[in-house]
Order: C-alpha cells, then sequence, then structure tokens
C-alpha cells in the first residue's frame, strides 16, 4: 500500500513538473526544487506583525527545538513535518512562509520546499543583524536619521527599550553600556566572543551572547520598528542572577550595574590578572590609607595608648575600581520661612573631594571603626560616577533629593591623582556621554537616561519606549544617579559637543 502512495505522489510529481519543477533526485542529493525561486505566497507576507525580540519558543509546545516562525501572522510554531504545529497551522489557517529562527532558512508549507528569494533578505537581517569593520569605524562619524518598516524614523543606538513590567532600572543601565563605544564595538561583532572557552554547564556565558544580540538590534540601520523588547536578554538576567534581578520587581540600577559589569567580566573569561573589555575600558586604581579607631566608649588614657600600637597606625592598600561612589551631603530635615523644603544642590568637584588623599571619612563596621581617605593612581578611558542617593536602615530607604551641579564637558581629575600619577597621566579632563536619573520615591519611582549620540553631538533623554531630544543644560538639573565620562584624546579638547 505505501509503495503504491508513493508511486502515486511521483506521478502527481511528474505532472506538475511539466512546466520545468524538477523533483528531488536520489537520496542526500536533492535538486533545487524549481518553486523555490517561484513561490507564490511571497505577496502574503506582512511584515508589520514580524516581532524576533522575544523567545524563540513555540506558541503550543513552548519548545525551543526547530522553531519557525510564520511570516503572516508573526507566530511561532515547532517543526515542518506533516504532523508538527507548523504544518497544522499552515493548513488550518492558509499561512504558507515560515522561517527556520536558528538555519535562516524559508520554507513552503504544506508543500514543504525552501524559498530562495532575495526579497526576503530584509527579515533575516532583522532577525540577526551583521556589521562590517567599516560599519562599526563610521558609527560615531555619521548622524544620518533611518526610516523603519512602520514610517517612524530612528537613530541607531537612540532607541527606545520596552518596559516590560518593572525593568526601567535595568533598561538604562542596558541603554548607557550600549553608548559606550569600546564596549559597543567589541559586543557587535560576535566573532570577538565566540571563540571564549567556558566550563561545561557554565550558564553565565548566555549573559554575552544575549548581551551581544541586543546590542546588535539597538545599532540595527534596517529595523522594522523604532524601539527594541529587551525580552531574551532580561530573561537571561533573571536566569544567570538566580532571580536576585527580575523583570516584575523594580531593582536599584547601581546594584544591577555593578552585578552585570562582574558577571560580564568574568563570564568574558575575565580574572582579577586577566583583563577582558569590561576591565580595559572601565577599571582605575586607586590607594586606600584606613586607620583604625578606638572603641568611643574607652577612657581617654586607653585610647592614647591605643593608638600608639602598631595595630592603630595608618595602612595603605592599593586597589582597583570600575567604578567610584560619591557621598552627598545630608539633605536638610527643616522646611524654610516659607514652609518648602529647600532642595539642597552641591558642586560636583566638592563631592568628589572624598578621593583627593586628604580628606578622611569615618566607617562604621559591626565591630570596628575605621578612618579612610582614597587617592587615585590610574584613571580608566570611561570613568563611571555613582551618586550615593539611598540610605538603608532597620525600617525604610531614604532617597537624598540634593542636586549634584556638574559641567558637562572638560572636567579635570588631575588634583586627584597621586604625584606619579600626574607625571605619567597625559589627559585627565573627561565629557559626560550618560547620565541616569531616577526620578519619585525610593522603593518605587522610574528611571530615564540621557546620552549623547556622538555623530550628531546631540543629547536625547530615553524613558522606556520615549525618546526625545533635550538640550544639555536641562541635564545638571536632574537626580543623577550613575554617570559615564569619557576621558578626551589629546586632540578632543577643542570638540565641545554642548555648545556651553
Amino acid at each position: 500500500m505505501v509503495s503504491l502512495k508513493r508511486e502515486k505522489e511521483v506521478d502527481l510529481d511528474d505532472d506538475d513538473n511539466e512546466d520545468g519543477v524538477a523533483a528531488k533526485v536520489g537520496r542526500g542529493h536533492a535538486v533545487e526544487d524549481r518553486r523555490s525561486r517561484h513561490c507564490p505566497y511571497l505577496d502574503t507576507i506582512n511584515r508589520s506583525v514580524l516581532d524576533f525580540d522575544f523567545e524563540k519558543l513555540c506558541s503550543i509546545s513552548l519548545s525551543h527545538i526547530n522553531v519557525y516562525a510564520c511570516l503572516i501572522c508573526g507566530k511561532y510554531f515547532q517543526g515542518r513535518g506533516l504532523k508538527s504545529h507548523a504544518y497544522t497551522h499552515s493548513v488550518q489557517f492558509t499561512h504558507h512562509v515560515f522561517l527556520n529562527l536558528h538555519t535562516l532558512k524559508f520554507y513552503c508549507l504544506p508543500d514543504n520546499y525552501e524559498i530562495i528569494d532575495s526579497s526576503l533578505e530584509d527579515i533575516t537581517y532583522v532577525l540577526k543583524p551583521t556589521f562590517t569593520k567599516q560599519h562599526i569605524a563610521g558609527l560615531d562619524k555619521q548622524g544620518k536619521l533611518y526610516r523603519a518598516y512602520d514610517g517612524t524614523t530612528y537613530l541607531p543606538g537612540i532607541v527606545g527599550l520596552n518596559n516590560i513590567k518593572a525593568n526601567d532600572y535595568a533598561n538604562v543601565v542596558l541603554q548607557a553600556f550600549s553608548n559606550v563605544p569600546p564596549l559597543r564595538n567589541y559586543f557587535l561583532e560576535e566573532e570577538n566572543y565566540r571563540g571564549i572557552r567556558r566550563p561545561p554547564g557554565d550558564i553565565m556565558f548566555l549573559l554575552v551572547q544575549r548581551f551581544g544580540e541586543l546590542m546588535r538590534k539597538l545599532w540595527n540601520p534596517r529595523n522594522f520598528k523604532a524601539h527594541v523588547s529587551p525580552h531574551e536578554m532580561l530573561q537571561a538576567v533573571v536566569l544567570c542572577s538566580k532571580k536576585n534581578f527580575q523583570i516584575t520587581k523594580q531593582g536599584d540600577a547601581v546594584d544591577f550595574m555593578t552585578w552585570f559589569l562582574n558577571a560580564l567580566h568574568g563570564a568574558l573569561g575575565g580574572t582579577k590578572k586577566k583583563p577582558s573589555i569590561i576591565t580595559k575600558a572601565f577599571q582605575g586604581c586607586m590607594r586606600i590609607f584606613s586607620k583604625k579607631l578606638p572603641h568611643p566608649d574607652l577612657p581617654p588614657e586607653e585610647k592614647e595608648a591605643l593608638l600608639t600600637t602598631d595595630e592603630y597606625q595608618e595602612q595603605m592598600s592599593e586597589s582597583s575600581f570600575l567604578f567610584l561612589t560619591l557621598d552627598l551631603p545630608t539633605a536638610p530635615l527643616y522646611k524654610d520661612e516659607k514652609e518648602q523644603l529647600i532642595i539642597p544642590q552641591v558642586p560636583l568637584f566638592n563631592i568628589l573631594a572624598k578621593f583627593n588623599g586628604s580628606t578622611e571619612k569615618e566607617y562604621k563596621t559591626y565591630k570596628e571603626n575605621f578612618l579612610k581617605r582614597f587617592q587615585l593612581t590610574k584613571l580608566p578611558p570611561y570613568l563611571i560616577f555613582c551618586i550615593k542617593r539611598f540610605t538603608k536602615n532597620n525600617f525604610f530607604v531614604e532617597k537624598n533629593p540634593t542636586i549634584v551641579n556638574f559641567p558637562i564637558t572638560n572636567v579635570d581629575l588631575r588634583e586627584y591623582l597621586t604625584e606619579e600619577a600626574q607625571a605619567t597621566e597625559k589627559n585627565t579632563t573627561y565629557d559626560l556621554i550618560a547620565n541616569v536619573v531616577h526620578d519619585g520615591k525610593p522603593t518605587e519611582g522610574a528611571y530615564r537616561i540621557h546620552v549623547l549620540h556622538h555623530g550628531t553631538g546631540k543629547w536625547y533623554e530615553m524613558q522606556d519606549l520615549q525618546v526625545t531630544d533635550i538640550l544639555p543644560q536641562m541635564i545638571t538639573l536632574s537626580e543623577a544617579y550613575i554617570q559615564i565620562w569619557k576621558r578626551q584624546e589629546s586632540n578632543d579638547g577643542r570638540n565641545n559637543h554642548m555648545g556651553i
């Protein structure tokens, strides 16, 4: 019976082949099906419903294996065999064109032949964007607007990220790092990290892959829409952080950034001695002078006696850092005469004095008290400041609303370096390239980010999917939380992006 059926099928195929359609010949050696170049269903493809930002799962079986996207309705289905979900969908809804999300090949179902057509290349590029070295080298030199398929215009890199529920704290950090040129250039080329060997069963490398995919989507000049959903990236974050950072619960941007930088550094094969792109971009060094203090309840004679012992002498240690934490002065508790709370302001250089080598600050641990002072010995190409706005006590989290007054360009940090470092460091002047802001209450609130587009020299504000241009003078009025500064190259001093 089976052989008879097969003979009938061959006969039917032969009838169809009169107009020049080649049948498959032999086992394992297939001649290209002539229908591949003349598929009649290509005009049914609906590009406006295609969205490849979400996890590649079959919408029925929830399997990752052999998943196809229906190019007519945008849904994902498994397989293309006779009883598979994709085959059933094609027959039930007469949707015929499918894309294998792994091999990037197009198929016509239920006829089950591969479609070969150059007009479909824009779809594969949206699914898997690729960048040449020439394209990457020119990203910071041009400010050309691109038009998405849905008609909206956008600048690659200045693209909104979808806030799925309460993940804006992660979105602003991802957007800030996507605008740090060396980090961006490294992740835009998959070859840079594809060959990194990881131990078997290591899930942390998933973070690198997903961050690379997100970076390429953010900088894709041929997007179908002018925003990106970080769904797969955030799922990797939830998995790799063991649910410390979640999509559905608001988190702290500094906590996330700290974990993310260290996790990326480790996943890229970096250690304390072995560098990675993270440490090359952000790592600096400092000298820490710490002195142990006697217990305050001791009598004065005992304190004086203790201060002469070796244990209570000043100790010096060298340490590396990926970002510097700046402490704000305490906010006023009382209202002024007009019954209004004054929003205090502080210049950036006042809070930077922590690193001048002479300002001492007391640090309390459970048992002991220390007096510490800091001095920088090496400045990184990109310097991250975290302005400490939140303090936690046993009962609740408090937010310090103090506004930091900072210039946007030409911040010189030479005075915070040791004398030896001042002689060796040529460029110590920095310009702001990203500014993360927290608005609202400490445990809730919302995050937004200001980013400098290097090609146009303009500043943009991004909050979730909203992207607006902003005057640089407005940036200094915000409650800055995280800032990324770029060191000026020797010929950059005259490049004033801000017009201030």
